[in-house]
Parts: C-alpha cells; structure tokens; sequence
C-alpha cells in the first residue's frame, strides 16, 4: 500500500527540484529562504482537516506581474524592480487560502510583453529540454517551473497566448478560461475589456481543474464576472465517442515545418479515441482578425502604461516593441478603436455559430518551434517575413479576441525532441466540457508525464 507524504516530504521533494534545477533553467525569482518554507510546510501539518483547502500545504511561485504580499512585483522591469508588494492580488490571496504556500516569483518577460522570457532584472529562462532554446512567454518561469517538477500548481496569465505557448514548449497544460470566469485585479477603470485573463497551468488536467476552482469565482467589487459557473474538478476518464472536432487549419497561417504535420498526427489520434473530426472554412479572414486585435491591443497597452511612458527617465528603460506598441495605441482615433470592436464583436457571432455545433476546435498552441534565446523573436516563418514584433503568435489571436475557453494539450515532440502542443478552443462557459476532453486525451497520451526533460 502506498504510504501518503508528510507536507514537509512534499515540500523537501519540491526544494531539491529546485536546488537541481532552477541554477539552470531560472525560472524561480525572489524566491524565500528554504528554512522559512519548510517552517510553513511544518505548521499546516498541525492544522485539522477541517481547515485544509484544496491547496493545502502546496508551494506555489506566483507569476511576477501579480503582487503576492512581501515579494517584489519586477514585471521583469527595471521601472518596477524594487517594488515590494504591500497585499495580495485577488487571486493570490485565494490561492493562500485554499492552503497553498507561497515561496516566491516565477519569471516573466519584461511588463510581460512577447512570448519569450527574459528581461534585464532577473535574465532569461530557458527550455528544460534543450537549454539553448527559448521556454515561450509570458508565463515561461511557470511552464518551466512546472516541467521540472519544481512546483504542482502555477499560475499564468494570457492576453496572447501567455497560458498556451509557454505550456507548449515545456510539455505541460495551460488554460485560458473564458473570460471574467477568473476576475481581473480590481483597478481604477472595471468596464474596460483588457483582453487579457489569469488562469491555472500544471502537468495534467485534474490539478488544472483543481486550480481553476480555486482561482475562479465572482469578484462582488467588479461589475463584471460569472457569478453562476462551478468548475468541475472530478474529471472523469469520459469516451470521445460522441465528441465532435473541428479543425481550423485551412486558415491562411504560415507555419514552422513540422508543426501542420504535428497538428495532423493530433486530429488523427482524436479520431482514435473516437471522435470525429471535420476540416472548415473560417466565417473570417484571419488578417480582419489579426487587425481588429492590434488595434484593441496596443490601445489598452498604451493606456495602462500611459503615465511610464510620460516620464523621460522611466521612457529610457522600455523595451523597443513596448515604445512601438505604446506609440501606437496613442495614434489610434476613436473611430479606428470602435471598428475594432465591432470587428470583435461580429467574430464573436460568428464562433459562436460554429462553436455551436462542435465540442471543440483545433489549432497549434504556436506557429514556431522553440527558438534560440539569443533570439529576442522570430522574423521569418518559412521564409514568410514577420511585420511586427508579435505576428509569430497569431494563432493564438482567435481565442482571444473573444475571450473563449482554450487549452494547450502537449501532443508530442518535433524531430529536433523539443515538445509541441495543441489548442483546443471552446465556445464561451464550456471550460468543463475542454477540461474534460482533455483529461481524456491525458490519459491515453500522457505526454507531459511519460517524457520529462532532462539535464
């Protein structure tokens, strides 16, 4: 019979992971003492049963663009590299009270821009499966951190794609839920949509679930939110007899070699496990798309980092993409702002006729295979030029524009061994019908499980 550890066992298990391995990959940040973190690990063992939340005695980095209480909050900047958290965010503070222990940060790009994790505070991390190759972003430290078995749960974030690249290339799970399911941080403007949301990462759907359960949930200071969604974190092994899958990769995408043949190799496996699966012509070009989103993007970039940008002194420490997309966002007219949004919204109607009459859609999680650190991003796909600094991640864009559900399943590796994943994207409030297909693919690949990385 298997003999249950101690919250102390877990907890030293967990630190010798990262003795091993974050020296290498540097993915903890501003991480406390071990002696501190055993001390907590010790004290929720005397708590009675009754006291215990679903995280309970769990340790968890939180991603360093959310404030947990005592720990710096960088944003990987060096505008904000000595801020020192004086609360909780939301989230956070739900996740201490399900019992989780917080121990320190996990690394982001610089204000979280670009899917690449490095920044000039804490430097760059890098692919547990080949350190020479990027770990994606902007949750790279959490997807890294979760590979190497440094913690169970993490936390991410995705406005583009933040939960599903980085899971991606490290062989593990992210979730960008529907929108407003997981509440934003209370700010000075709560109507605005941000576009982007927090949601769970971890290394296979049932503690995915577990975590979205804790983090999700009405927020009664903001208007907006879901006051009536439960999540259900008892996913059972259920058949995809009766799903039905529907491809998007007709859309016109430039894509790395290997990755359409990866994504077949994918839909084929679904129709494996019984499901059917059917290939369509999208009700929207993706450019109209693609358009709708920067618009909206850099205008809410420009606004939340307006008064940084006025400052001279603060200007000199921004990124080049982020002046560019600041720059923008201020060029922008009203008139551009609201077609935008009318783009947004006529996208909606249209995947929610599609999504209608399907469980769920496919597309890669990325359009790249991991690239080299000393590459800040990808100017070519396939001899395809990229016109910014973010086009590489258009993929991710349908999803969220919309704010629709999506998950990266890890559905195998490239010839170059580096791991690849998928999205399955849902309609709105379908996050359990996602979570569920996906705990059935879990349990019949098993990718993120069977093949860890190694040093």
């Amino acid at each position: 019979m298997k003999v249950e550890q101690s919250i102390t066992e877990k907890t030293e298990f967990r630190l010798a992971q990262i003795r091993k391995w974050n020296p290498e990959v540097n993915a903890i940040v501003s991480m406390r003492r071990e002696n501190e973190i055993l001390d907590d690990a010790y004290n929720k063992e005397k708590l009675a049963a009754e006291e215990r939340g679903s995280l309970h005695g769990e340790i968890i980095a939180i991603k360093d663009l959310a404030n947990a209480k005592g720990f710096r909050t960088t944003q990987g900047s060096p505008i904000f590299a000595n801020e020192i958290a004086s609360h909780d965010d939301l989230i956070v503070a739900r996740m201490r009270a399900a019992g989780a222990i917080v121990i320190g940060k996990t690394n982001t790009p610089e204000l979280g821009l670009g899917s690449n994790t490095f920044n000039p505070v804490f430097g760059v991390t890098k692919n547990p499966y080949n350190l020479s190759k990027s770990a994606g972003g902007s949750s790279g430290g959490a997807a890294v951190a979760l590979a190497c078995d440094m913690v169970k749960y993490a936390d991410g974030s995705d406005m583009m794609g933040s939960l599903r690249n980085p899971a991606a290339w490290n062989n593990v799970y992210g979730m960008r839920p529907t929108w407003g399911l997981v509440p934003s941080e209370p700010s000075d403007d709560l109507y605005l949509h941000k576009l982007s949301t927090t949601g769970p990462m971890a290394k296979n759907p049932r503690d995915l679930a577990t975590l979205l359960g804790v983090m999700a949930g009405k927020d009664e200071r903001q208007p907006n939110g879901v006051p009536f969604f439960e999540v259900d974190v008892s996913l059972k092994d259920r058949s995809l007899q009766n799903k039905r899958i529907v491809s998007f990769m007709r859309w016109d995408l430039p894509f790395e070699e290997g990755i359409r043949d990866l994504t077949e190799k994918s839909l084929k496996k679904f129709e494996e496990l019984g499901a059917s699966v059917e290939v369509i012509d999208l009700p929207m070009s993706m450019e109209k798309v693609w358009e709708a989103w920067i618009t909206l993007r850099s205008w809410s970039i420009s606004n939340s980092l307006f008064k940084e940008f006025n400052d001279p002194e603060k200007r000199k420490l921004m990124k080049k993409p982020l002046i560019w997309e600041i720059t923008r966002g201020l060029s922008l007219k009203s008139d551009e702002i609201v077609q935008a949004s009318k783009t947004r919204s006529e996208w909606f109607k249209k995947m929610a006729c599609v999504l209608g009459q399907y469980d769920a859609a496919v597309l890669p999680s990325t359009q790249v295979q991991p690239f080299s650190i000393k590459k800040e991003y990808p100017e070519f796909i396939s001899n395809y030029p990229m016109d910014t600094y973010h086009r590489w991640m258009q993929v991710v864009v349908p999803a969220s524009l919309i704010g629709l559900p999506a998950i990266n399943l890890p559905a195998g590796f490239c010839k170059n061994k580096l791991p690849f994943g998928i999205q399955l994207i849902g309609k709105q409030f379908s996050d359990n019908n996602l979570l569920n297909i996906a705990e059935s693919w879990h349990r019949i690949t098993g990718f993120s499980e069977k093949y860890p990385p190694f040093l």
